[in-house]
């Protein structure tokens, strides 16, 4: 069987991989499993749909939409809404499903489609299997109905509709803001109206930075993955800090007010202290992949809190805070779950929670994320032609152990294939930057040459 699903939906190159054609038929088999697995008494019966500002989401919105009203479920159209918003609505409409047409941080050639259950949940594995199966198979017994079976599809303006509600809840988990200045970084994505109109209205001084999507320009130079820009303009107005989110706003990364990055680790951190000190830490545990930087360990051993690490990716982080019974957990990328208000991470949540603890604890940004003592790391990503089968390849598992060893118990050598693009990922953590650098390179050339 062939495989769709990454660690987050289905991406791909828009009008390539990721085509009208398999937008339709994923839409159509998605939202007839979520129908079928949805109590009726609970669920209005409709599906929402949103997407981000990329060239090619209006092309897949109406691939899915025709896909979705073609087994006989209404469709209703957000627009153009950030992901984290549309977990929300779909709980708030009691609508039996959602999807999001995004490719969250990637540059705007690429798309993709990630769906939510009728709680605010991203899809399980084992959902997942289940739609690649009917996917890949020959025949298509998926009603179709006909007449007034046919589902319809209806349109919410974003400026006075839907999204207000999602404003309006995170409205009642913001602190007040007057006399903190801020710089935003809205990528040129799906916060481009929200963020500047929530944080404005909380009293901030806000200035507002790539936030003009015209479909092509979304995470390009700016947003999460980019932040020299967010940087010089947080030292040009002397704010008290910047905010960078990304494309489809699941994610921030900060920047202080001396022009430092603060990413999600110390993002975690921070606000693991704060609730700690607030009584709002269940098992005193903070939960983080093992990419995270090592130093949080050393912060929760001073600290007073535990850190668990789990695997790559969101769903896995979410996962073991709902097993063990934790508030909050996320990534280095800036993707953040405070599971007490939300199902997934959110980059405007974030933003607030980190606020929140700047103003209560009346320290400057710098001074909070002090807190966190970084160990030397390097991330080095190896784009390739073929991923699979890279873990049995002789020459990189080679490479690997003369890394490890030359490590000596005194860092962490992690490689990993992406989930969401044709890339081979190496993280390095020690004590010595320069050999970090070097190991890095080598071990990059060897997996590049052999599987490009």
């Amino acid at each position: 069987m062939g495989k769709l699903f990454g660690t987050d939906g289905i991406r791909g190159e828009a009008n390539v991989q990721l085509t009208p054609e398999l937008a339709f038929k994923i839409g159509r088999i998605a939202a007839h499993l979520l129908k079928k697995q949805t109590s009726s008494s609970s669920s209005s019966g409709t599906f929402l749909i949103a997407r981000d500002t990329r060239l090619s989401g209006e092309m897949l919105e109406g691939a899915l939409s025709a896909g979705i009203v073609s087994a006989g479920i209404s469709v209703r159209l957000l627009g153009i809404a950030p992901t984290p918003a549309v977990a929300y609505l779909t709980r708030h409409f009691k609508a039996l499903g959602s999807v999001v047409i995004s490719a969250s941080h990637n540059p705007y050639p690429d798309n993709g489609i990630k769906f939510f259950d009728a709680r605010g949940f991203k899809l399980s594995e084992e959902q997942e299997d289940e739609i690649e199966k009917l996917y890949f198979s020959n025949s298509d017994n998926i009603e179709r109905p006909a007449g007034p079976g046919i589902g319809r599809v209806y349109y919410h303006n974003h400026n006075a509709g839907a999204l207000d509600h999602y404003l309006a809840y995170l409205k009642k988990l913001a602190p007040e803001l007057k006399g903190i200045s801020l710089v935003l970084d809205c990528a040129h994505g799906a916060l481009s109206y929200l963020a500047p109109a929530l944080m404005d209205s909380l009293g901030a001084n806000v200035k507002v930075i790539h936030n003009a999507p015209n479909g092509v320009n979304i995470n390009h130079q700016c947003g999460s993955t980019s932040t020299k820009i967010l940087r010089d303009e947080v030292l040009k107005q002397k704010a008290d800090l910047g905010l960078a989110f990304d494309g489809d706003g699941d994610r921030l990364i900060a920047i202080d007010e001396k022009g430092r990055e603060v990413d999600g680790d110390a993002i975690m951190a921070i606000c693991a202290y704060r609730q700690l000190k607030k009584g709002k830490l269940p098992h005193k545990t903070l939960v983080a992949t093992v990419l995270s930087n090592g130093g949080l360990e050393i912060a929760g051993r001073r600290l007073g809190f535990f850190v668990q690490r789990t695997g790559v990716g969101d769903r896995k982080v979410l996962e073991a805070m709902e097993k063990g019974g934790f508030s909050l957990g996320g990534e280095q990328s800036g993707h953040i779950i405070f599971r007490e208000y939300h199902t997934t991470g959110d980059g405007l949540l974030t933003a607030l929670q980190l606020l929140e603890a700047l103003v209560g604890e009346g320290k400057n940004l710098s001074e909070l994320a002090a807190v966190l003592p970084y160990l030397p790391q390097v991330q080095h990503n190896c784009r390739v032609n073929q991923k699979k089968g890279w873990e049995e390849n002789p020459r990189i598992r080679q490479a690997m152990h003369r890394v490890e060893r030359s490590l000596n118990d005194n860092g962490r050598l992690l490689v990993r294939a992406s989930g969401t693009e044709p890339v081979i990922r190496i993280m390095l953590e020690g004590e010595d930057i320069s050999f970090l650098e070097e190991a890095a390179r080598e071990l990059g050339e060897i997996i590049s040459s052999e599987l490009s």
